[in-house]
């Protein structure tokens, strides 16, 4: 079963930094080019800068990790960062509005550190997405220039009993030691709790009803499996350490069973199909789908813009320059051509289509790799980009959401999703907590 623990977190002194909110940062994988500009802009502590550190000019392209690592050395020794003098949990709440909708959810759950397992058949940490390697590397780089967690990874657990919840809920009630809003408008509530303060049953009663069950990674796929290669070099040291801090990788830990997580789904563009592949799509669709035409690009638009759809249905859009249609999967005419995996895998819509994609417009993994399919997480910019004819769209296929139960059940039956399968929402905020691995 997972091992957890608290551990003492790195955290910005706001004495020094001032606002907050002007030196967190996204996650490094959501990042665009623009956005990093903005965020190196508005503070020179901005947590940006060591999570993804810019290349400048007249530099080699590692340079940047180790001047990342003189950066956070830097921080610590004026106090812009400090380390919190007891070991601790750190509970987090994120109150949303869920995209494309109005409706407000809030998620609360809990940075740790959680043990490194070796990603095989039995362990505790069950991964469910494919990784590539050129993410990996560059973690890797920054990782061993810095050694510390700059980001989390995030790890779903059950507890059916309520009592995560009902912890979380009670230490909630107190007032936070971090309440900002970010650039979406999410707010972000933080409270440091130690393991050996007045709340430590909490602490106790998390930490145990994290650790029952395996735990499933939701993101960071690429940053655990960068901590597993960094924890097999630190090791080949042999430093003597008890327990080192490089045995484990900080996570947010996140309750499925009594909160309502949001998964997006990330659409699908299929380009270069030319008219007559639109006209062979259209045509074949009855093959594997029931079809059902829409009546518009709105009304296909406001199906697939509910923030109530549970997902897994084997329901999409279809949208092309002659219209579109509401598609649902014929299960049986899929069977002969879903042999991968056992049968949470092959039931995922993500799987479903991407037989429909090879069947019905050619697209398989080698097409897939010559830049023949694109995403978007934007029902509006899918539809627009196949209106448009940007970049050779022609066609596109919204989806719905997976269920958080299925991606477990793909995880725990040991395979791994297509890439582009799941994107949770709101992301964990960068420099909030950052994990150091020296104790």
């Amino acid at each position: 079963m997972p091992q957890i623990r608290a551990f003492r977190a790195l955290r910005f002194d706001l004495e020094v930094v001032g606002d907050l909110s002007r030196v967190v940062c996204p996650p490094y994988d959501v990042i665009g080019p623009d956005l990093h500009q903005i965020l190196l802009a508005r503070h020179p502590a901005n947590a940006v800068r060591l999570d993804l550190p810019e290349i400048q000019a007249g530099e080699e392209p590692d340079d940047r990790y180790r001047r990342a690592a003189r950066m956070l050395s830097n921080w610590r020794v004026d106090g812009t960062l400090r380390t919190d003098g007891q070991a601790s949990i750190y509970c987090y709440e994120q109150t949303y509005r869920v995209p494309g909708s109005d409706q407000v959810r809030t998620q609360r759950g809990f940075f740790a550190r959680l043990r490194l397992e070796d990603l095989v058949r039995g362990s505790g940490v069950l991964p469910h997405e494919r990784t590539l390697s050129a993410p990996k590397e560059d973690r890797h780089k920054l990782l061993r220039a810095t050694a510390v967690n700059t980001s989390p990874i995030v790890g779903l657990f059950a507890d059916p009993s309520g009592r995560a919840m009902k912890a979380l809920a009670a230490i909630g009630a107190h007032s936070p030691d971090v309440d900002i809003l970010d650039d979406d408008g999410v707010r972000h509530r933080l409270w440091a709790v130690p393991e050996d303060g007045p709340q430590g049953n909490l602490v106790a009663t998390l930490i145990h009803a994290a650790s029952r069950r395996p735990i499933t990674i939701a993101d960071g796929h690429h940053r655990y499996e960068t901590a597993l290669r960094y924890r097999d070099e630190r090791r080949a040291n042999k430093t003597g350490e008890t327990d080192p801090a490089f045995e484990y990788v900080m996570t947010l830990f996140l309750e499925t069973t009594r909160q309502k997580l949001t998964v997006l789904p990330t659409h699908r563009i299929a380009r270069g199909l030319g008219e007559e592949g639109v006209r062979d799509l259209l045509d074949h669709a009855p093959w594997l789908f029931e079809v059902k035409p829409v009546e518009s690009r709105d009304a296909l638009a406001a199906a697939f813009a509910s923030a109530d759809v549970i997902g897994g249905g084997g329901r999409f859009g279809l949208w092309t320059r002659n219209g579109g249609a509401v598609l649902t999967a014929r299960r049986d005419e899929f069977a002969r051509s879903l042999d991968e995996g056992g049968a949470a895998l092959r039931r995922l819509d993500v799987m479903l289509l991407q037989v429909a994609l090879d069947r019905l417009c050619r697209i398989d993994a080698a097409a897939i790799a010559a830049g023949r399919l694109t995403y978007s997480k934007s029902v509006a910019e899918a539809l627009d980009w196949v209106d448009t004819g940007h970049d050779g769209a022609d066609a596109a296929f919204l989806l719905d959401p997976t269920p958080v139960a299925e991606i477990s059940a793909v995880a725990a039956d040991g395979d791994v999703m297509p890439q582009k399968s799941t994107y949770f929402y709101p992301k964990a905020l960068t420099g909030l907590v950052i994990s150091p691995h020296e104790w």
